[in-house]
């Protein structure tokens, strides 16, 4: 049985290793981010989550809580332990800290958040969260609230460096930096951004290291190029041929005619 990475795991490393994160939208993207060494891997509970579990057998998987999906502690612990059952070490929560300590006291690994939380977005618009001293303080409070109410780590998003340094320096929390330098425990990358796939904005701290994009869109025009020659040859007669097709011996075909008559 492969020995899967756990939060004691990572609280031993905490400021002694720096770990890449990823996000992936399917089995295949986590089998590849596993495959290049990548330990610490998030994604949605619906995206192939019990294959993500099988092809990344040792990383350590944050899945997410679908913002809203619960309404109530207790619904957030049921969750909790259904999805831990599933194969995941850490439950991804932008609930509030009465959620993450609830859940918390149950012993269940919690990823909170802080910075720019996209399901949060309309009190702060999608921005760069902490560049004044007044919101910088909020940030670092919001922290220290979550690491009381029992969360394992925090995914700090698009703060200043000097707020997410503060953060990781201050807190036994494993710190998810994306977007705010390269203070924070890990080094947390969507991999959309890193494969280039994404089709909309590319936010300022995300980088393409290949153009899958490109790529899958040959492959469609190949797709749509099968279908067409098939098309073509079904409206022409030339499929199927004699070679793709099953035939009778004469002589038992002889005896079927006879004897449907």
């Amino acid at each position: 049985m492969v020995k899967r990475t756990s939060v004691f795991d990572l609280w031993s490393q905490k400021g002694k290793k720096k770990w890449p994160q990823t996000h992936i939208d399917n089995a295949k993207e986590a089998e590849a981010a596993y495959q290049a060494g990548i330990e610490i891997i998030s994604c949605e509970p619906d995206h192939h989550f019990k294959e993500v579990r099988k092809v990344a057998p040792s990383a350590f998987l944050s899945v997410g809580l679908r913002h809203g999906s619960v309404s109530s502690p207790q619904e957030a612990i049921k969750y909790g332990f259904e999805i831990l059952e599933m194969g995941a070490d850490a439950v991804y929560c932008s609930h509030s800290i009465y959620f993450i300590e609830a859940m918390a006291k149950e012993g269940i690994p919690i990823t909170s958040h802080v910075g720019l939380v996209p399901n949060l977005s309309t009190w702060t618009n999608f921005r760069a969260v902490g560049k004044t001293a007044e919101e910088a303080l909020q940030v670092c409070q919001k922290v220290k609230d979550l690491e009381n109410a029992g969360a394992a780590c925090v995914e700090v998003e698009v703060v200043p460096i000097e707020v997410a340094d503060h953060i990781t320096k201050n807190t036994k929390m494993i710190t998810m930096g994306m977007g705010c330098g390269d203070v924070c425990d890990t080094q947390y990358l969507f991999c959309n951004d890193i494969l280039g796939t994404n089709t909309g904005h590319y936010p300022r701290h995300a980088k393409k290291y290949v153009n899958m994009l490109s790529k899958e869109n040959e492959l469609q025009k190949l797709r749509v190029n099968g279908f067409k020659m098939f098309i073509d040859e079904v409206n022409n007669g030339k499929y199927p041929e004699d070679k793709h097709q099953i035939r009778m011996e004469e002589k038992e075909l002889n005896k079927f005619l006879n004897k449907i008559k």
